[in-house]
């Protein structure tokens, strides 16, 4: 049986603004310049640069009674409105005819492009260099097309001839297929067209002058490529009956080989990502100097245009229904606007006491520069000091950089977790990260350390860790099992 009842209970909501602000804080230095052009586009009431005086005022027309003798049912005709008084004089804000990238003594704006040319059209150039029928031709360019960006051609000579036929109506044999392939591997970058790591290593190594350890080499790939995978360099010693000086020879031939071919050039086209730091730190007399980055600080004003529409309308007699709607818009657009500046106010204030608290909390190392005098800080200790929630802080620490002394840091690696030495302080686990990779660097390569004795050398050095919390920071750091380490 179905009842009706009512049940009252208090829930707490983030309003829509406190969600925006909690975006535009969690935003970087670029994506918040970014952000700020899209408001700035979208709301005419906004606008970039300093204004001395403000006319509105937020609360000044929350009430409704203006508008309480228009009766909702009037109509009013549009063209008893005078849109011009309601208009700017100069109808293109300031920010739609500045370019940013530019002084204003700068003549030449225009954007130079570099002319690229793409992994697979410059190995389509190549091909034109050789002398092909109209099939061969069809073939080649297929096989290019079926290339990977890393420089493989992953798929099987049965498929790629099945699919020829279907979908190029080219119908040709695995054996003519194979012939063009090798044409191919002719073309650069070297190992081009391979169809396993094998093979690119081969054909790299066939592409160098020939020499006693490039034909070592070429031996130990093409015959026992397994057992050097493996690092079994006692078997490899025995196979190729060899000293131990000339298999590190050819060993080190093959580690100068590119086992992707196709980044390399694929690396020289590519746009290279530059990060903004969001934040400075330096050292002025001895004492730790924070700021924020000028980019997180606009200058935004609220556009006197509208603002002066709104006094209008206030100091007007004679008010229409249409006015009505129009300086409700008006009222919109200013209110959006001071929100938004009062908004990018409270993400200045929770970037800085946030940056702030953690660079105190982290002075030792901000003063040094050594990374074991990081601190055990997790995100409530700093939520703590700073009196703002945990889920705040991890936006701030999240994506954000910061320039210090020693170089660019994304904020989130000053954060570990505590552990014990056997003093029983707390000791960050950055620090025995840092050791970690410290010993395992300096040991003799010839013979690697294992965890268990890794394990052994750090509760010598006063950190007591698990065999598991080794191969975990390995991992993390990463490093290769004691195996892979191994060289000759």
């Amino acid at each position: 049986m179905l009842k009706q009842f009512l049940n009252l209970k208090l829930s707490q909501k983030l309003s829509p603004q406190q969600i925006q602000l909690m975006k535009l804080i969690q935003l970087p230095t670029q994506a918040f310049e970014q952000r700020l052009k899209e408001e700035l586009i979208e709301n005419p009431a906004l606008e970039n640069g300093k204004d001395e005086e403000e006319i509105y005022e937020k609360d000044e027309f929350d009430n409704n009674e203006d508008y309480d003798e228009f009766d909702d049912n009037e109509s009013i005709d549009a063209d008893e409105i005078n849109i011009d008084e309601y208009l700017s004089d100069d109808e293109t804000p300031d920010y739609k005819l500045q370019a940013n990238n530019y002084s204003d003594d700068d003549d030449d704006r225009e954007t130079p492009f570099a002319a690229q040319t793409s992994f697979h059209q410059d190995l389509i150039n190549q091909l034109n260099t050789f002398i092909l029928s109209d099939d061969d031709r069809g073939i080649a360019e297929f096989l290019v097309g079926s290339i990977d960006d890393d420089g493989y051609l992953r798929r099987s000579i049965q498929d790629i001839v099945d699919d020829m036929a279907f979908t190029q109506g080219i119908y040709t044999d695995e054996k003519a297929v194979e012939r063009i392939l090798n044409i191919i591997h002719d073309l650069e970058p070297a190992g081009v067209g391979a169809r396993d790591l094998q093979e690119c290593l081969l054909l790299q190594l066939k592409h160098k002058t020939p020499t006693e350890y490039v034909d070592l080499a070429i031996t130990v790939i093409e015959n026992y490529f397994d057992q050097f995978t493996k690092k079994h360099y006692e078997k490899l010693l025995t196979s190729c009956n060899v000293s131990q000086e000339q298999l590190k020879k050819a060993i080190e031939e093959i580690e100068k080989l590119n086992p992707k071919p196709g980044g390399s050039f694929d690396s020289s086209n590519r746009v290279v990502e530059q990060i903004v730091p969001d934040f400075t730190i330096r050292i002025v007399d001895g004492e730790l100097e924070l700021t924020l980055n000028g980019r997180n600080a606009p200058s935004l004003h609220v556009s006197k245009d509208y603002q002066e529409m709104l006094q209008t309308y206030k100091d007007s007699r004679d008010k229409s229904g249409s006015q009505k709607d129009a300086v409700q818009f008006i009222k919109q657009k200013l209110d959006s606007a001071k929100w938004f500046i009062d908004a990018i106010r409270q993400r200045q204030e929770t970037l800085y006491v946030t940056m702030n608290a953690i660079m105190y909390f982290q002075q030792e190392y901000f003063l040094d520069g050594e990374e074991t005098k990081l601190k055990p800080m997790i995100l409530k200790d700093i939520a703590d000091m700073v009196g703002l929630d945990i889920s705040t802080v991890s936006r701030v620490a999240n994506s954000k950089y910061v320039d210090t002394p020693y170089g660019t840091k994304l904020i989130k690696e000053f954060f570990s977790e505590a552990m014990k030495n056997d003093q029983g302080e707390d000791v960050s686990t950055l620090e025995i990260k840092k050791i970690l990779k410290t010993v395992v660097e300096d040991e003799d390569k010839s013979k690697p350390y294992s965890d268990e004795q890794l394990v052994d050398i750090l509760k010598e050095k006063g950190y007591p860790i698990a065999r598991r919390t080794i191969a975990k920071y390995r991992d993390l750091l990463d490093i290769p099992v004691a195996r892979m380490r191994k060289k000759i």
